[in-house]
């Protein structure tokens, strides 16, 4: 489908609401600073799956709204730090941004890992919706997923999966599931889970402060 035929692509829109955080949809209910333990990480291993609890902390605050020509986007920007309980060497290490597009009703996350990897996953749901998923298919030019020749060859991602469930307690918990091609053997569901409780309020947006 194309979405560009028969409009303007350079005009952005008039008039935009610079508090993000009263036009983040299905997102507001992430921002802010968050803690979990409440975990899983299957991962794998020579041996076989591996299956570890995490500890995990996660900082989402809002961004001023994005325009591409009349696309407008509206979101947060996030860095997760996850240890093993007891430890403080960092366990995973990620940055990003969740984006929604109230025109399309779209979420969209862009993630990036500090072993050269890098995926733009994207997904629908309701203003209003207290769940939602992403998702990233390899090999795509819009929402794929870009890695090393090393990943590619030994630990290929094909397809990537998360899920948001927003809780009536105010936690708020994820699944994301990470199809993975191991050389030389059968693809493998690499999966994590956890659910946060807030520890820290979001720092509004700098235009709107």
């Amino acid at each position: 489908m194309n979405v560009v035929n028969d409009i303007d692509i350079y005009s952005e829109p008039a008039d935009i609401d610079v508090d993000t955080l009263r036009n983040l949809g299905p997102l507001r209910a992430l921002a802010g600073i968050w803690e979990g333990t409440k975990s899983l990480d299957v991962n794998p291993k020579a041996h076989g799956p591996e299956r570890q609890p995490f500890v995990e902390r996660i900082a989402l605050q809002p961004i001023d709204p994005q325009a591409n020509g009349p696309q407008l986007l509206y979101g947060l920007r996030y860095h997760t730090h996850i240890v093993k309980p007891g430890e403080t060497e960092t366990f995973h290490d990620q940055v990003g941004y969740w984006l929604w597009e109230p025109a399309t009703e779209t979420v969209i996350l862009s993630l990036a890992i500090p072993r050269a990897q890098v995926a733009l996953a994207v997904g629908k749901a309701r203003a209003d919706a207290t769940t939602f998923e992403v998702r990233a298919t390899r090999g795509q030019t819009d929402y794929g997923i870009c890695s090393t020749t090393f990943l590619e060859q030994a630990f290929r991602t094909d397809s990537f999966m998360m899920k948001v469930t927003v809780n009536a307690d105010g936690t708020w918990s994820y699944f994301q599931d990470t199809l993975l091609m191991v050389r030389g053997k059968e693809a493998f569901h690499h999966t994590d889970e956890n659910t946060l409780h807030r520890v820290g309020e979001p720092t509004p947006n700098p235009l709107a402060r």
